[in-house]
């Protein structure tokens, strides 16, 4: 049975997220913006539904999926991209691919105790994010 991710998440690191953004063509005036942000994440996690929201002090970002099922996903706020994403589960992994303009995309969280672990993986490069629980 997978682990329930409910709970609220502090950011504490982020590595290679610069050339991860550059491998997806976001500008590079974007790219230093998000480098300098220090997302935070609240997760609900009930049954096969998710929400997961990504708060900055810039704009937050909503995911909200019933898992397993494709949905529509608007990464306007991201890069003005649009792609159709399933999130399902491997093992204790919560895994997200996103098919559209980009090959190869998607990400990875999961947990190892407090820390939420986020591997996001774009068309050839990955960039890695940790958070604390603390909600």
């Amino acid at each position: 049975m997978p682990p329930n991710l409910s709970g609220y998440y502090r950011f504490v690191s982020q590595e290679n997220m610069d050339n991860y953004l550059r491998a997806l063509d976001i500008n590079v005036v974007l790219r230093k913006l998000v480098c300098l942000l220090k997302p935070d994440k609240e997760i609900i996690h009930t049954g096969d539904h998710m929400v997961i929201r990504t708060i900055t002090s810039l704009r937050d970002y909503v995911m909200d999926f019933d898992l397993g099922v494709q949905f529509e996903e608007d990464l306007g706020p991201v890069d003005g991209r649009k792609c159709q994403t399933t999130v399902s589960w491997e093992g204790d992994q919560l895994v997200c691919e996103q098919l559209g303009e980009k090959r190869n995309r998607g990400w990875r969280h999961w947990l190892e105790g407090d820390q939420l672990h986020l591997v996001r993986r774009g068309p050839v490069q990955l960039a890695r994010s940790q958070s604390q629980r603390v909600g």
